[in-house]
């Protein structure tokens, strides 16, 4: 399966690449000015790059308002505006004038392509700056001629709007490029800028930047929280939306983790400081959001190499135009109006954002709805997917136990009975079936009874007197060790998934708890999505048969694999690869991590604050089935949206070249600045059509 570990090691490929791939504007615009690449990469961080990213945006901005402002003088001493106007402004050395304004929009106005132009020729990859900076210099070298006795028409006015245009549609296009790693820089307003840290028993505020691991910090109903942490004491609805996409406030209580960034509900919580600053979640989120938007797709480089052929052809079709129609006998300035307009119009500029700003909009929409991408290519490939592997325990289970049954053995105690005393010896003890058994009481909003001389019978369960009576919580090896008799396990019991467990009041059975790793409720609704996009789902776990058998049946997958041995997943996702499906398979990230790195897709699920599930290709933040069938139908709408944007930009050229060489002569004309605005429309048509990605 080469095609996968290809797209792995594309991951890790160094970021000094980019320039091979031009048309990636998010480097190509920071490297705007003279100081651009170099000083792009020193500003990698995530404060730095957008403070440069801003800088340019405002550089262009201002040049945008200098040139307009010289450029109403310009149009009013040009003869054919003039001509057009019905007005005549003549005097003395108006041409030097001219000349000079002219002069000074050309250098100023069009430094940054000047500077993209020698940059790109240096990596030998002409693009869209080479475009401009050689149109607009053709219209300059030229309009100076005539002014020093050349014959013909200046194209001074041409060429003063030509360069507006394109300062205009570069800002507008990197306007909306800074909008898209916006909604990525929220993510770092999460954080507080003071934080309440207790030490040696005194509440001071400091700054965030001196919070230090294991510090012990405060944090009151409604504050943000300022680091990832455990939580020691107190009780809050915490709201992790932000983070993870999960819409209801999470209820936390003492020993969970609580993310920085999120915000703190009705309570008030003393945390313990695990991760701050680049240990953070918030951090490792935001690290690997921008290492994805850096990262190129195949789809991308497809569009970089159609970029690039797209500049040969302008030029190419710019050179032959202007020969062409001074062979037909036309005057020098018309030859030149037309090559310079197709160089203008050609512009793939429109190409040039096509990708890239899918690529930020769609990884920073994921990430706010709990879908980090590590890989580009493999979520583009989740759209071809005819195969997914789930891994059971938390990820189609919750990989909690849960009450199932709670069944009275005499007429003496109640179900809601038997759980408040099995939650009263149960409440001191750390096992899975406690944790099942103190939730279901919550659950019920039964009252917690107190209890006396708890102790832990390993393996067999635990006992402690409640209200005066011994209570034992047990399951059947209980009564092999006793030499007991064990009462009989009602028939409705389905022994094949349920762990059962007996409460005994003074000696006597009076009552069962049975307890399973439930189904996620959404796993179910997540296998009937996935079918009906045509893709199969298979349970891979290393439960027995009727386990396995059984979590399958109910969900209605394709099949399932039991048995299986951590280190044996891998081959199984090889098996189905060999059949030449395409794979994902959807693990945990721990024990699941080579067969994650086998699939096509691997797919981390659950990982919570662990974003580093190093092999993995997207994260899903929360423990939902449903997420994966939602990164699926994701996938498939960035693709169509690059898709519809590629031919758009390769559609708008095909009919815009012919019309700017000239071939409507003379029923139509396109002139230089009106080719220079359907350039920068085209680009803004592709830039909204970005914009509508949504998750659905």
């Amino acid at each position: 399966m080469e095609h996968k570990h290809e797209h792995h090691e594309h991951r890790q490929e160094p970021q000094h690449n980019a320039p091979a791939h031009q048309h990636d504007h998010s480097n190509e615009h920071t490297s705007m000015s003279a100081e651009g690449h170099e000083h792009h990469k020193e500003h990698d961080s995530r404060g730095g790059h957008d403070e440069h990213a801003g800088h340019h945006t405002m550089d262009f901005l201002k040049r945008f308002w200098l040139c307009i402002i010289l450029t109403v003088p310009v149009l009013l001493l040009s003869h054919m505006v003039q001509m057009w106007l019905g007005i005549e402004m003549s005097f003395p050395g108006d041409k030097y004038l001219l000349l000079a304004l002219s002069t000074f929009i050309y250098f100023y106005g069009g430094w940054p392509f000047l500077v993209g132009m020698i940059r790109e020729l240096k990596w030998k990859n002409p693009g869209m700056m080479t475009l401009v900076a050689v149109a607009i210099s053709t219209a300059y070298i030229y309009s100076v001629a005539v002014v020093f006795g050349l014959r013909g028409m200046d194209f001074f006015w041409e060429l003063a709007t030509l360069i507006d245009i394109m300062l205009l549609g570069h800002w507008l296009e990197m306007k909306s490029q800074m909008a898209a790693s916006r909604a990525l820089e929220s993510l770092v307003e999460l954080l507080p800028a003071i934080v309440h840290v207790e030490r040696d028993g005194q509440v001071s505020d400091i700054p965030l930047k001196d919070l230090q691991p294991h510090d012990i910090i405060l944090i009151k109903p409604g504050e943000k929280i300022p680091a990832d942490g455990l939580i020691l004491d107190g009780t809050s609805n915490v709201n992790e939306s932000m983070l993870t996409g999960e819409s209801v406030p999470v209820r936390k209580s003492k020993d969970a983790k609580v993310i920085g960034g999120a915000v703190n509900g009705d309570g008030a919580l003393k945390v313990q400081v695990t991760g701050t600053g680049g240990d953070s979640y918030l951090n490792k989120v935001i690290n690997l959001v921008q290492s994805a938007q850096g990262a190129k797709s195949n789809t991308q480089n497809l569009a970089n190499k159609v970029a690039k052929w797209l500049t040969i052809i302008s030029i190419s079709v710019g050179i032959i135009t202007f020969i062409v129609w001074l062979a037909k006998g036309n005057e020098l300035s018309f030859a030149l109006e037309r090559m310079v307009t197709v160089m203008v119009t050609s512009c793939p500029h429109a190409l040039g954002v096509a990708i890239p700003l899918v690529v930020a909009i769609s990884t920073s929409l994921s990430a706010m709805h709990g879908l980090l991408i590590r890989n580009r290519t493999a979520f583009e490939n989740a759209r071809k997917l005819t195969t997914i592997i789930f891994d059971k325990t938390g990820t189609l289970t919750k990989g909690a136990h849960e009450v199932q049954q709670i069944i009275p053995l005499n007429n003496q105690f109640s179900a809601d009975d038997i759980l408040r005393y099995a939650a009263a010896v149960q409440q001191n003890s750390e096992h899975h079936i406690a944790h099942g058994v103190m939730k279901a009481l919550k659950a019920r909003k039964l009252e917690l009874w107190s209890s006396t001389d708890f102790r832990y019978m390993q393996g067999i369960g635990v006992n402690g007197s409640v209200n005066g009576k011994k209570v034992i919580a047990a399951g059947p090896n209980y009564f092999r060790q006793e030499n007991r008799q064990m009462p009989a396990i009602p028939a409705e019991i389905d022994q094949s998934t349920d762990t059962v467990n007996f409460i005994l009041i003074d000696d006597a059975p009076a009552g069962i708890i049975t307890l399973a790793d439930s189904i996620r409720e959404t796993a179910a609704e997540a296998i009937t999505d996935l079918k009906a996009m045509n893709i199969r789902s298979f349970l891979l776990t290393g439960d027995n048969e009727q386990v396995a058998a059984a979590v399958a049946g109910k969900l209605k997958m394709d099949g399932y694999l039991a048995n299986v041995l951590p280190h044996e997943k891998q081959s199984k996702v090889k098996e189905f690869q060999d059949k030449g499906e395409i794979v994902a398979m959807t693990g945990d990230g721990v024990n699941d991590a080579p067969a994650l790195a086998q699939a096509d897709v691997g797919i981390a699920i659950g990982s919570g604050t662990d974003v580093a599930a190093e092999t993995a290709d997207i994260i899903l933040v929360n423990s939902d089935p449903k997420d994966v069938v939602q990164m699926i139908a994701f996938g498939r709408a960035t693709y169509r949206k690059m898709v519809q944007n590629l031919v758009w930009a390769v559609g708008y050229n095909v009919v815009a070249i012919p019309l700017a060489a000239g071939i409507l002569y003379p029923a139509f004309m396109l002139s230089p600045a009106m080719g220079a605005v359907l350039m920068s429309l085209s680009t803004i048509v592709v830039a909204i059509n970005a914009k509508l990605l949504r998750v659905k």
